[in-house]
C-alpha cells in the first residue's frame, strides 16, 4: 500500500520504532527517561530494550542504551541495493573535484528527499545535510528536480502529507507557484535552490531517471551564495549537473 494511507498498526513495533528513533536524536537514554518521553511503562520499555540489544540493534552502556553499528550494514546493504548507486558515487566524486564545490545524491521515499551520497570539493561549505537525513523536497534542489518528474497526483500527495513549511523568505509555500516551478524545471532540465532551504547556500540539481523514464533520484551541486553568481550559477553548474546525471543514466543504462 502506499506511505500515505491508512493501515492498521501493531502497537509493540511502533514502540520498538519510537525508541530507536529517540536512540537517534538523543544519542543514549535510560528506562526511566524513555518511558517519561515516550509515555510508556517502564516494564514494557524495558522488554523492548531487552529485546532490541538481545537482537544486537542496541548496546547497553551501564543503565543507558544507545544505537549499535548493526544500523551501519543494514544501510550499506539498502545503498548498494540501488541499481545507480555505484555509478553515482564515482560521478558525484568526479563532479566535486571539478567544481571545487559540494556534490549530493538523492532518491525520495515516503514523500521526503533521502540523503545518499555526498563528495566535498576542495572549497566545499558544510551543509546541514547527511547520508540518510530525510528533507522536505519542496525547497531544495534535488527535491525540486525529482519532483517535475513524478505525476502530479503523486506531488499533490505528497504537498497533503507534507505542507510546504516556510524555511527562509525565498521558500516556495503556495501550491500554485510550486507547479509553476515543476513546469520549469521539466523545460529546462535543471532545478535551482536560490537560498530556499539555508539562506546564504545555493544549489542547482538535476534528475536521475531509468531507462524507462522514471525518475531514480537527483543530484546536485551546492555552495555559498557569494560564488554561486552569474553565469556560473546560471550556466556552468547546470550544465556540469546535468551532464553528470545523463553519465549516471547511460551507465546505469548498461551496467
Amino acid at each position: 500500500m502506499a506511505w500515505n494511507e491508512s493501515q492498521r498498526t501493531v502497537q509493540a513495533v511502533r514502540t520498538a520504532l519510537d525508541i530507536i528513533e529517540y536512540l537517534q536524536r538523543e544519542e543514549r537514554a535510560g528506562v526511566t527517561e524513555l518511558s517519561n518521553e515516550l509515555g510508556r511503562s517502564k516494564s514494557t520499555v524495558h522488554s523492548h530494550l531487552t529485546t532490541l540489544a538481545q537482537g544486537d540493534y542496541l548496546t547497553r552502556d551501564g543503565s543507558e542504551y544507545r544505537l549499535s553499528l548493526r544500523y551501519l550494514d543494514l544501510g550499506e546493504t539498502v545503498k548498494e541495493r540501488l541499481e545507480y548507486y555505484e555509478v553515482a558515487r564515482a560521478e558525484l566524486d568526479d563532479l566535486a573535484e571539478e567544481n571545487g564545490e559540494l556534490a549530493q545524491l538523492a532518491t525520495e521515499e515516503h514523500g521526503m528527499a533521502v540523503y545518499l551520497y555526498k563528495s566535498k570539493g576542495e572549497k566545499a561549505v558544510e551543509s546541514a545535510s547527511s547520508v540518510g537525513k530525510r528533507e522536505y523536497p519542496h525547497c531544495i534542489s534535488l527535491g525540486k528536480a525529482i519532483l517535475a518528474h513524478l505525476p502530479r497526483e503523486r506531488v499533490e500527495t505528497i504537498i497533503e502529507h507534507n505542507g510546504l513549511p516556510e524555511f527562509t523568505p525565498q521558500t516556495i509555500t503556495r501550491r500554485g507557484e510550486l507547479f509553476e516551478e515543476l513546469d520549469r524545471i521539466r523545460e529546462r532540465g535543471y532545478a535551482f535552490d536560490n537560498e530556499e532551504r539555508i539562506q546564504g547556500l545555493k544549489c542547482v540539481g538535476a534528475p536521475i531517471t531509468g531507462p524507462d523514464g522514471n525518475i531514480l533520484g537527483a543530484l546536485s551541486v551546492s555552495g555559498p551564495s557569494s560564488r554561486m553568481t552569474g553565469e556560473r550559477f546560471t550556466e556552468e553548474i547546470p550544465n556540469m549537473v546535468t551532464r553528470s546525471a545523463n553519465v549516471i543514466e547511460i551507465n546505469t543504462q548498461f551496467s
